[in-house]
């Protein structure tokens, strides 16, 4: 049985990140979401809470996907559920210089788990969450870009948010 674990921060989560993960979930037995709880990242729009609702109501179609909250890193989230992959996205050559080098990190640390990079669809190569957090403070239409369940959350934090 190949297990994955495709992790995150999914703040929110975006048309860009369900083309991920409907692709990956094709070629593995059991996707696992991981969402990063703590990351080095700027502090989260969204709650772990609420990001992860957001996933949840997502990703509802697939029956081989799991999503867990994590803390750490993510070679540690594989090993716990017995995955040999990692998945990431890559939108533009930028994402591969360092996801190319988080990659060779995991290996040295743990051999038996590789890598699988997946180049986003070109319809969502420019999208990121950031983005869309951008769009949405500004009270922009983000309905071309994440979930209808996304939106909803949006509208509880931007109230001007055209949908």
């Amino acid at each position: 049985m190949k297990k994955a674990v495709y992790p995150g921060t999914f703040d929110p989560i975006t048309f860009g990140h369900l083309d991920i993960i409907e692709r990956s979930a094709k070629v593995v037995d059991e996707l696992i979401i991981g969402i990063l709880a703590n990351s080095r990242k700027k502090t989260p729009l969204f709650t772990i809470e609420e990001r992860l609702h957001m996933l949840q109501e997502s990703t509802k179609q697939f029956s081989n996907i799991s999503i867990q909250v994590f803390d750490g890193m993510t070679v540690d989230l594989a090993r716990k559920n017995g995955a040999s992959l990692i998945i990431r996205g890559l939108r533009a050559v930028t994402d591969f210089e360092s996801e190319l080098q988080i990659s060779q990190a995991n290996q040295q640390l743990d051999s038996s788990i590789d890598t699988m990079f997946f180049t986003t669809s070109l319809e969502y190569a420019f999208l990121s969450s950031a983005i869309v957090k951008e769009m949405a403070s500004y009270g922009t239409d983000i309905s071309l870009f994440v979930p209808k369940p996304v939106i909803a959350m949006f509208s509880q934090k931007f109230p001007e948010l055209v949908s």
